[in-house]
């Protein structure tokens, strides 16, 4: 039985479903909306379900918080204002504690920046994709390149000196240039954290339903190596598989997932992960935002929880740790896990040999040729 010398770091995710339009690739939990927003219904709804799991965490404090979605940039200011400060009489936050907020260009205003930037959050995530608006058309976004650096600009004089901009690549029609061309203006609007993600055909989604004809994986493969090189000539630097930052400005939330800490996660469809006294475990609420409405706080709002068998904890670690380009120390697995390192010795030394990690008596890191073929080396750790 896993048992933890103390409690890992705690981060707070909140889901706010909602999207003018769902996008063909997206497999996330996110409903087009057809009325206006429940907001006051929805964000007591989100209050009842963090009290029902606030026992789980008493003693403990919220290290940074994550409003995702779904667009939750589509909910007011005063709503975003009212949520955080209603979560803050609850659960206590680190005085320092980043403040991330979706928001999607085409759903704000400058006006509503400065509601959002008044009302607690200091740092953004703006899905922006592509700057092409050819390329925009064919992900099903509802903006334009130019909309998408008009909301940038916005965020910044609203005073957001933390800004995150998604970006894809493989997409259907794109050429070399094309990514690139997306990449130089992207640095052009002088953020500090770009995440870049290649663009895949998940189950459950319109693009998989009917897939679009996507570049051929070598011309997907240049256009990686040559984005990694555009973003390591600005100074960004790759912290995680699709993460990077300039000097400073790693996301605190992105890091606490990938070292394995905890989280709680309130809202439709949101999931969590907790250390107590005898386990590691995993719990997500129902997806639905009616059944969510209706049922969160109560029995009926858990759609399911499961504890993490200690055989099952190396996968686990793995999976998480070695997305992170610098790795872990060697010693947060038994802090994380409550297990030795023995534990998984012959995982490591065969994932050793294969070329897919490095480590020494301190640290465990992936290699360059681990995180290309991460799900490879992780059937090492698939327990029989």
């Amino acid at each position: 039985m896993t048992q933890l010398t103390a409690p890992p770091p705690l981060s707070l995710y909140v889901h706010l479903p909602w999207c003018v339009r769902k996008c063909p690739y997206c497999d996330f939990n996110s409903h087009s909306l057809r009325d206006d927003i429940p907001e006051t219904e929805y964000i007591d709804a989100l209050l009842r379900d963090l009290e029902q799991d606030l026992p789980s965490v008493w003693g403990r404090h919220v290290e940074n918080v994550y409003i995702g979605g779904g667009t939750p940039s589509l909910f007011s200011a005063d709503a975003i204002a009212r949520l955080l400060s209603e979560l803050r009489a609850r659960i206590p936050f680190n005085p320092s504690a980043e403040i991330t907020l979706e928001a999607n260009p085409g759903t704000v205003d400058a006006g509503r920046f400065t509601g959002f930037r008044e009302a607690g959050v200091n740092r953004l995530s703006i899905g922006v994709q592509s700057f092409n608006d050819d390329s925009l058309k064919q992900l099903g976004r509802i903006h334009d390149g130019k909309q998408a650096a008009e909301a940038i600009k916005a965020a910044k004089c609203a005073g957001f000196e933390k800004i995150n901009l998604d970006l894809m690549f493989g997409l259907p029609g794109q050429t070399l240039d094309k990514a690139i061309h997306d990449i130089e203006t992207a640095l052009s609007l002088e953020t500090d954290h770009i995440s870049l993600y290649q663009l895949t055909i998940e189950p459950n989604t319109a693009f998989s339903a009917s897939p679009p004809t996507l570049p051929a994986e070598d011309a997907i493969w240049d256009m990686q190596q040559a984005l990694q090189s555009e973003l390591a000539q600005a100074d960004f630097a790759r912290y995680e598989i699709s993460a990077y930052a300039t000097k400073g400005n790693r996301s605190s939330h992105n890091l606490n997932y990938w070292t394995f800490g905890d989280y709680l996660g309130i809202g439709a469809g949101a999931h969590g992960k907790l250390s107590k006294h005898g386990g590691i475990f995993r719990l997500w609420k129902v997806k639905h935002p009616k059944d969510f409405l209706q049922n969160a706080g109560t029995e009926k709002g858990i759609g399911g929880i499961t504890q993490v068998a200690d055989k099952d904890l190396p996968l686990e670690f793995m999976m998480n740790t070695m997305r992170l380009c610098e790795g872990v120390p060697l010693a947060s697995y038994q802090e994380r896990t409550g297990l030795t390192v023995n534990s998984m010795l012959p995982q490591l030394a065969s994932a050793e040999e294969k070329g897919f990690i490095d480590r020494d008596a301190i640290t465990l890191r992936p290699t360059e040729h681990g995180q290309r073929f991460l799900n490879d080396m992780l059937t090492l750790f698939v327990s029989d």
